[in-house]
């Protein structure tokens, strides 16, 4: 048995995780979520001097800003639509039917206008268009949302439906990567509190899709998006943190212009979740009452 399909079953032994029937969805357990809250307690108080913006936006998102996005451009495999029935009386009892037979009936589910979030930024950015000019000073937000990948694993680090918070910079190039490279030392400094292995590796931004595949060396060159990895399952160490410089590429798509006309820079720092919890049962074992003292006290006292 490999590692990923050991740690998932131990994860399920335990009650952590609890499985659905469909390979990347579970609910979770009481422990869990008192981890999950505890490594998002951690973030918010390393991003607490920023005075960031708390937005919240439903893990949905209308199809048409998700089109205009580009994300269907390098990543249509990954993306969630919504269907929904489209037909009348009796294409409900050819369903019905279908239903009872034990039959596909998709036939007459159609697209709705909306799609499932695949980052909790996707939102923010034409929310940012519509409300006008982006103010000099760069404003911060802090986002929390459930993304959706369409990638069933056994691998319990690969969730299809799995939280991010996320904290954005938009303002000038400047601003952008500062605030980029400080959540670096402040992820890394999380990391270490939680004992926790961990590397900082370049890696290609998936903001620039297929392009951004056929770029990908200029992008390491640039030094655009960087991951914090950690061993958790699988093959590889897992990235649970992304820290990315998007350049004007939101700006491009949405029309972001700051005060002064020029185009808005942005980045974005992502911490997944439910990533950094598995990761820390992985390396501390699944009673969080035998951790280290460090560990629990970075996760829990104030």
């Amino acid at each position: 048995m490999d590692a990923a399909a050991t740690l998932l079953d131990e994860l399920i032994a335990s009650g952590l995780l609890v499985p659905s029937g469909e390979d990347g969805l579970y609910g979770r357990g009481a422990i869990f979520e008192t981890v999950v809250a505890g490594v998002e307690s951690a973030a918010v108080r390393a991003g607490a001097g920023d005075a960031a913006q708390i937005l919240r936006f439903p893990p949905v998102m209308p199809r048409s800003t998700f089109e205009r996005s580009g994300y269907m451009k390098g990543f249509p495999q990954l993306a969630g639509t919504i269907h929904s029935f489209s037909g009348g009386d009796r294409e409900h009892i050819s369903l019905l039917d279908k239903l009872e037979r034990g039959e596909d009936w998709c036939e007459h589910q159609a697209p709705t206008g909306c799609v499932m979030v695949p980052a909790a930024c996707y939102p923010l950015y034409p929310a940012l268009a519509r409300a006008g000019h982006v103010a000099e000073n760069g404003p911060i937000f802090d986002l929390q949302s459930y993304c959706f990948r369409h990638e069933p694993s056994k691998d319990p680090s690969r969730m299809q439906i799995f939280r991010m918070r996320e904290f954005v910079r938009a303002g000038t190039a400047a601003q952008a990567r500062e605030f980029r490279d400080s959540w670096v030392e402040r992820a890394e400094e999380i990391a270490a509190k939680l004992e926790l292995p961990f590397e900082v590796v370049p890696a290609s931004d998936p903001f620039f899709g297929r392009a951004g595949r056929l770029m990908k060396s200029s992008q390491s060159e640039q030094g655009l998006k960087h991951e914090l990895t950690i061993p958790v399952a699988g093959l590889g160490p897992t990235a649970c943190a992304s820290f990315n410089y998007h350049q004007d590429h939101f700006s491009e798509i949405w029309g972001l212009a700051r005060d002064d006309g020029e185009p808005v820079h942005t980045a974005c720092v992502g911490f997944g979740l439910e990533r950094w919890a598995l990761a820390l049962f992985r390396h501390h074992g699944v009673d969080p009452d035998r951790w280290p003292a460090p560990v629990r006290s970075t996760l829990w006292d104030r």
